[in-house]
């Protein structure tokens, strides 16, 4: 099934309005978590809503290439993901396998330079790296809170509702990211890149829902 262009153009405008309003409603619950690592995903957020604009403001007065943008974005947000749970979890062995998953990660984003150029196409082996290990990680979170007594207040903890939409958005973008970079004349394509925009929306409503419904005394 084939979706017009239109139509795409304005849900992926109705998502990037849902990241500004998650970036907001961050700012606004800012004094739940502004004592924890978590201060910095407000941050984040922010950053991701302003990437978006530039990216779409690039290619429509400026350049049909604006890989490079994302592909530092992906560094960023990756890296300062992994440093979140890496001060959450408790356990050492498990902090020392985040600290191998950025190492894994780093490597593989620094050869893979050789083969795909940074500034014209998106770095997407590096990226499927990343997203399947930062999917292990929050399974490694979820495994340790399962196993405390915090599991008894998993709703009122914003990492928790983080968690949720990452995994989410991770699971159902990971496929979405091998069919764009390597099957691009496949039939339907389009709601492929529509699926990808309902998983944005997704995983921001869990976000809104984390910043809105968490308690401060919860975030340890």
């Amino acid at each position: 099934m084939e979706i017009s262009r239109e139509f795409l153009i304005d849900f992926l405008n109705i998502g990037t309005f849902i990241q500004f309003v998650t970036a907001l409603i961050s700012t606004i619950y800012f004094k739940k978590y502004n004592n924890t690592i978590l201060k910095y995903f407000s941050f984040i957020l922010w950053y991701t809503f302003i990437n978006e604009i530039v990216g779409i403001l690039i290619v429509d007065y400026y350049s049909r290439f604006n890989a490079i943008i994302y592909n530092i974005y992906h560094v960023i947000n990756f890296f300062f993901l992994f440093l979140i749970y890496r001060e959450f979890i408790n356990s050492n062995r498990l902090k020392k396998s985040i600290m191998f998953f950025i190492l894994i990660y780093i490597m593989s984003f620094i050869i893979n330079g050789f083969y795909e150029n940074y500034l014209k196409e998106f770095q997407s082996i590096p990226y499927i790296i990343a997203a399947s290990l930062m999917i292990t990680t929050i399974i490694l979170y979820f495994s340790e809170l399962l196993n405390s007594e915090k599991v008894l207040n998993t709703n009122k903890n914003l990492l928790f509702w983080i968690s949720v939409g990452l995994l989410i958005f991770f699971v159902g973008n990971i496929p979405f990211r091998i069919v764009r970079n390597y099957y691009t004349d496949l039939e339907g394509i389009t709601i492929l890149f529509l699926i990808n925009i309902i998983l944005t929306i997704i995983m921001n409503l869990c976000f809104i829902i984390g910043f809105i419904w968490s308690d401060s005394r919860q975030q340890y």
